[in-house]
């Protein structure tokens, strides 16, 4: 590869990255009336919109009880579970939302290993 390609490489990449900065993510997140264990995924959801995806998150928060007939369109089988339908690809993330590592890594905000994150991969 020679200079100029390489340096067309990294353009390419910088550039993608500024367009993934700027998506905007549709999230819907599926709870089972307001017992403590769907506040608790309210409160984390809202907590990662706010820092991660300040001013471009949709977040739709649906109580199963109330809305029966949306989570059986989603084909929700427990609760909490927050889906997110933009950008592509979707993803399902289903049951404890404590740990918040795992929702930013299923929602592409976090790389999958921590060699990942460091760049050994």
């Amino acid at each position: 590869m020679t200079k100029k390609q390489s340096q067309a490489a990294i353009d390419a990449l910088e550039a993608a990255s500024r367009g993934a900065k700027d998506q905007r993510y549709t999230l819907r997140l599926y709870v089972a009336g307001l017992n403590p264990r769907s506040q608790e995924a309210i409160r984390t959801v809202t907590v990662i919109c706010e820092e991660h995806l300040a001013g471009r998150c949709d977040l739709e928060v649906i109580d199963i009880y109330q809305n029966p007939v949306l989570a059986k369109g989603e084909q929700i089988i427990a609760a909490p579970t927050l889906i997110k339908k933009l950008p592509l690809p979707l993803r399902k993330i289903i049951g404890n939302m404590a740990d918040k590592e795992k929702i930013l890594v299923g929602l592409d905000l976090r790389p999958k290993t921590d060699e990942a994150q460091k760049g050994l991969i």
